[in-house]
């Protein structure tokens, strides 16, 4: 069975911290850098991106959130950080971003669920269990202003 995402809230502390859950496949691919010569390497300059958001939140949605980046393929094996756990898929990125929503969806249906990615295949799987939907802009970073690119 799946846990849930950790939160920062306690159990009378009100509702858990919106969940985010980054497609990193699909982040990292959206940005035509060099990623494909160090897929790793480019996983984890996500996850390290995604501490800021973690704290800072993302457009329309104020932090703290608890976020979740899914890795596949190459990126399988980055290591977690503080602020962002990290989620290797041992097979499609996309069912395991669908198992995580369905997952929590039936522990916190409460719960504020964001999933990032440009994937309309995985955009309509995890819209059908309610989750919000978020482009890559909205966790990519400009490092000179620590604000969402445009």
């Amino acid at each position: 069975m799946e846990q849930r995402a950790e939160t920062t809230a306690g159990p009378s502390a009100g509702p858990p911290d919106p969940l985010l859950v980054v497609d990193g496949a699909n982040v990292v691919g959206s940005v035509p850098d060099g990623w494909w010569r160090d897929r790793r390497g480019a996983a984890e300059r996500l996850r390290d991106g995604l501490v800021e958001v973690a704290a800072a939140g993302v457009p329309g949605v104020p932090g703290p959130l608890a976020v979740v980046l899914v890795v596949e393929g190459a990126a399988r094996g980055v290591a977690e950080v503080p602020g962002v756990r990290v989620v290797s898929a041992r097979g499609s990125g996309d069912d395991r971003i669908v198992e995580l929503v369905a997952a929590e969806s039936a522990l916190a249906p409460d719960r504020r669920l964001l999933v990032v990615t440009a994937d309309r295949g995985l955009r309509e799987r995890v819209a059908a269990l309610g989750a919000e939907l978020l482009g890559p802009r909205a966790v990519r970073r400009d490092p000179r202003t620590h604000r969402p690119t445009d």
